[in-house]
Formats: structure tokens, C-alpha cells, sequence
């Protein structure tokens, strides 16, 4: 799988610009704010029809435009293909075509172009709040499985509508008479997503620790545990269930969601942890020991998609490996001589010509950038 041009139109700070890439690694050099996480934002987008960055459509337009245009032409299940998706201010939806042909859903392009992003904050995901490893695991799932990215907008969609209603019905309570309605639809919808998640952070789990065990030497033991509403006891069993449980939790807790106006349980607080060698990572690892764990997460997660299509993802590193200590820069380097990958930087004298590289300065190709070719940084070989 590998995408051979990308023209961008409109996109953030690129008013037209056309790109042609190597099948192995794409080195996307230039100064901070010139449009290199903007070029990974459009690869990852133009697959996925989702923005690692931007919460709104709006945002991904260049200013003063009234829309943005993505193209790309890649090669993938053995053919080439298209895809080019339309993009417009205002509450105008977005429009998405795949070999010409006009598409109603993002889950129609699934599989074309698929991506395994790593970024600086990603080195710290396990650290942080629920809110990043919900956004990691949903970022892989909706790439890996089309129905959850439809189940998941629809979840968030009767979310927002139930809290709505919530805090509505201080001033309204009549408001309240469709609680129940919603509710049901909340816990349907949340069951199917419950059933996915397990079986995904199940595998993600086994095949991270492969990696991890191979990083560390077998010094520590990986264990990935997912956490989801508490009277789930089984997320592995039957979806109907899986439902009854939530709204068993839901009834429960239905006094104290009137009395906030939120509503306070459901998938859209789940969770997981990783323990190394039964101590929990995010109490008491070390920075490296989190490090670690979430580099072999995100390699974790390019091989379950390389199984479930049969080919290697693009993979994009967006300035992490000048996060990484040389240890773990020839770590993550020795797992990436396969397939194709693009990798942001500022520093391109710290790095060998690892492939093609692409000078960026204010979002168009800099045809004047004279970059060394050589430096400390160099692709080692196990």
C-alpha cells in the first residue's frame, strides 16, 4: 500500500500544491509552522476521512476559502485507485469520491489508504488522561472497522442529544418524557461499541507485547487491560448483554445525572491501562519505561492492520523521533523497513538521506531547500 501523489488544494496552509512521493520513506523537512504536520494531517485524512488535529471541517480549510480539496493516487489491493474528497465551510457536508465515483460515506473508502500516525504526544499517551487513549484506540478501530466508525458517530450524536436534554429539563422537565427513548438508543449503540473495543484492545494487548518484549529483552512483562462501565462484567458477551448492563449502570445512576445535567455513565468513559510486570505504568513507570510501552503500542497497531489487509499501512511520524533516545530511534527504525513511511523533521542535518526528501517552507515545496545529506542519525539493520 503506498500513496504516489497527493494534490492539496485549499488545505490549511497549502493554496495549491502537488506532491509526488517514494514507495519507502519521504523525509518532510523544514522550520516549525511551514506545513509538515499539515502534509501528514492530509494523508491521514484522505484515507480516513478523520482529522488527528481538528474537531471541525472548518478548521482544515485554508483562510479566506470556501473550500479545500484533497486528491491522491495510490496503489493498494493490488491496483491503483483514487480518492479525493471536497471539503466546505459553512454547514455544507463534505463530499468524498473513490475512483471517480461519488460516495456517501467515510466507510466506503475503508481500506484504500490506511495509516498508523505516532506523534510527540503519543510518547506520553499513557500518562495522560482517559480522553487520548479513548482518541488512540477509536483512531485505529474506525480505520480497522467501518461499522464502528459508524457506530461511534452515531453514539456521540445521541450523547450530545441526551445531554442536551439534561440540562434542559431544569428549565423544561417536560423535556424529561424522552429520556427513556434515548437512553435505550445511548446503550444499544454503546453495547456494539463495548464489543469491538474488547476485542480490539485484546489483540492490541498480545501483539504489544511481542514488541515490548523485544525492546526490553525480556526484562518486563506487557499486559494491556481495557475498563468499561462496571456491570459489564463480560465485554466479550453476546452485544444484548452487553446492553442490559448498561441499563442496569444507567438506571442506577439516573438521580445523579438529573442532578448534574450530564450524563455520567457509558462507553464514552472508557479506559484502559498497561501494567509492566504487574505494576501499573501510568503510577509508577519512568518516562523511558512509558516510552517504551507506547512505542509498542503504535507498532502494535500497524501490524494488526497489516493483517487484517494484507498490507503494510503508511506510517507517519510526525517529528517523534527526536523525542527518542538513539537506542530507540533504531528501534522504531529497524521495525519500518517495510512499507512506506513519512517522517516530519527540523533538524535535517541530524539524519542520513533515509529516502526522498521533501523541503517545506510556508505550505509549498521548497525547491530552493539545500539540505545535508548526511548526519548522525543513520537506518541501522537487525
Amino acid at each position: 500500500m503506498q500513496l504516489n501523489e497527493l494534490t492539496l488544494r485549499n488545505f490549511r496552509n497549502y493554496q495549491e500544491q502537488t506532491f509526488a512521493f517514494d514507495p519507502g520513506v519521504n523525509l518532510i523537512v523544514g522550520d516549525n509552522a511551514q506545513g509538515k504536520t499539515n502534509l501528514l494531517e492530509a494523508i491521514s485524512f484522505l484515507g480516513s476521512g478523520r482529522s488527528f488535529r481538528a474537531q471541525k471541517t472548518g478548521e482544515m480549510i485554508r483562510f479566506g476559502a470556501e473550500f479545500a480539496e484533497l486528491q491522491g493516487a495510490v496503489f493498494s489491493q493490488q491496483r491503483q485507485q483514487s480518492l479525493r474528497w471536497l471539503l466546505f465551510s459553512g454547514s455544507r457536508p463534505r463530499q468524498m469520491f473513490r475512483n471517480g465515483v461519488k460516495k456517501k460515506s467515510a466507510g466506503e473508502l475503508s481500506g484504500v489508504l490506511s495509516t498508523v500516525l505516532f506523534c510527540p504526544e503519543d510518547l506520553m499517551v499513557l500518562k495522560n488522561g482517559a480522553a487520548a487513549r479513548r482518541r488512540l484506540g477509536d483512531q485505529a478501530l474506525c480505520q480497522l472497522r467501518p461499522n464502528y466508525d459508524a457506530a461511534l458517530t452515531e453514539y456521540n450524536r445521541i450523547l450530545e442529544q441526551k445531554n442536551r436534554i439534561l440540562k434542559d429539563h431544569f428549565e423544561n422537565p417536560a423535556v424529561l418524557e424522552i429520556l427513556p427513548e434515548y437512553n435505550a438508543r445511548l446503550c444499544r449503540v454503546g453495547a456494539i461499541l463495548i464489543s469491538y473495543r474488547a476485542r480490539f484492545y485484546d489483540s492490541l494487548g498480545k501483539s504489544a507485547a511481542i514488541f515490548h518484549g523485544q525492546f526490553s529483552g525480556g526484562a518486563e512483562e506487557f499486559r494491556l487491560e481495557y475498563h468499561t462501565v462496571s456491570t459489564v462484567a463480560d465485554p466479550f458477551a453476546p452485544v444484548s448483554q452487553v446492553e442490559q448492563a448498561l441499563q442496569d449502570h444507567l438506571q442506577a445512576h439516573f438521580a445523579a445525572e438529573l442532578e448534574s445535567g450530564q450524563c455520567l455513565t457509558g462507553p464514552h468513559k472508557d479506559d484502559f491501562e498497561v501494567l509492566l510486570s504487574g505494576v501499573n505504568l501510568k503510577a509508577f513507570g519512568s518516562q523511558g519505561q512509558t516510552r517504551t510501552a507506547a512505542i509498542s503500542l503504535k507498532l502494535a497497531q500497524r501490524e494488526l492492520q497489516r493483517r487484517e489487509s494484507g498490507e503494510e499501512p503508511v506510517l507517519l511520524l510526525d517529528d517523534v523521533l527526536s523525542e527518542l533516545d538513539p537506542g530507540r530511534q533504531d528501534f522504531v527504525l529497524n521495525q519500518i523497513a517495510a512499507g512506506q513511511v513519512f517522517i516530519t523533521c527540523c533538524e535535517p542535518g541530524r539524519f542520513t538521506k533515509l529516502g526522498k526528501t521533501i523541503p517545506i517552507r510556508g505550505g509549498t515545496i521548497d525547491a530552493c531547500g539545500d539540505f545535508p545529506k548526511d548526519g548522525s542519525f543513520h537506518h541501522t539493520q537487525e
